[in-house]
């Protein structure tokens, strides 16, 4: 049975437990584990704008500088004793080499404040050396495991990323998709952090194997909230 809320939560921090581990929710994106101070974000993509462009695709240049300023105002309000980047947060293996030296900076000094581990991804099977932390395949925290790409169920524990979910529903005939946290109670997947990450809605097939049939719920973030909804209210693309 899916619980979708805890005693403590507030409509701005709604809770989703996850194998008997209750996590708050933000709209920025992230899951807060309070109890263990450790803060989650996926798929950070930095540079993904300069990839881009470099493939002559005009982006404006600003989607690392934007990401990292949501992540600075996230640890200074929460004070983290942890994060944990599920993968995928340097879009490719030269995104290091065209970071502004500004970016770069604020990314260093943000890891090394506090205990970062970046879970290797499949875009950055080797996240670079020069910004601190801690490289790890996974990580195992009591029940939980957390790591980028999701496995087939059952997982229970797995908080991963890799597929950006996003869900869409339709509220007084108008349609709505947001991106969003994909949970059956029993592992949860991160919806993408990145100011340009794109976002796979939940009822695509992808997801067939990790979410077996309409038994979870998609918690779609909003401008200052998490709203759960069931899978069978759920519209496709």
């Amino acid at each position: 049975m899916l619980k979708t809320r805890s005693e403590t939560a507030t409509p701005a921090h709604p809770s989703l437990t996850v194998c008997g581990v209750a996590f708050d929710l933000l709209p920025e994106g992230a899951a807060w584990l309070r109890q263990e101070r450790l803060l989650v974000v996926a798929d950070l993509h930095f540079e993904k704008g300069s990839a881009f462009a470099a493939r002559g695709v005009a982006l404006p240049p600003y989607d690392t500088r934007a990401t990292i300023a949501r992540l600075e105002t996230l640890v200074a309000r929460l004070k983290p004793q942890t994060l944990v980047a599920l993968g995928d947060s340097f879009h490719d293996g030269g995104a290091e080499a065209r970071m502004d030296a500004d970016d770069a900076a604020r990314i260093a000094r943000l890891s090394r404040a506090l205990d970062w581990v970046w879970i290797a991804g499949n875009h950055d099977p080797e996240p670079p050396q020069g910004f601190g932390g801690a490289v790890m395949a996974e990580l195992r925290l009591g029940p939980l495991t957390f790591r980028h790409e999701p496995r087939p169920a059952p997982a229970a524990g797995e908080i991963a990323g890799h597929l950006h979910p996003c869900a869409a529903v339709r509220v007084r005939g108008r349609r709505l998709r947001r991106r969003c946290f994909a949970s059956d109670g029993t592992r949860m997947i991160m919806p993408a952090f990145g100011a340009y990450a794109g976002g796979l809605n939940v009822l695509d097939a992808a997801y067939d194997a990790l979410l077996p049939g309409l038994d979870f719920h998609a918690w779609m973030m909003g401008g200052r909230t998490v709203v759960p909804v069931a899978a069978h209210r759920l519209e496709g693309d």
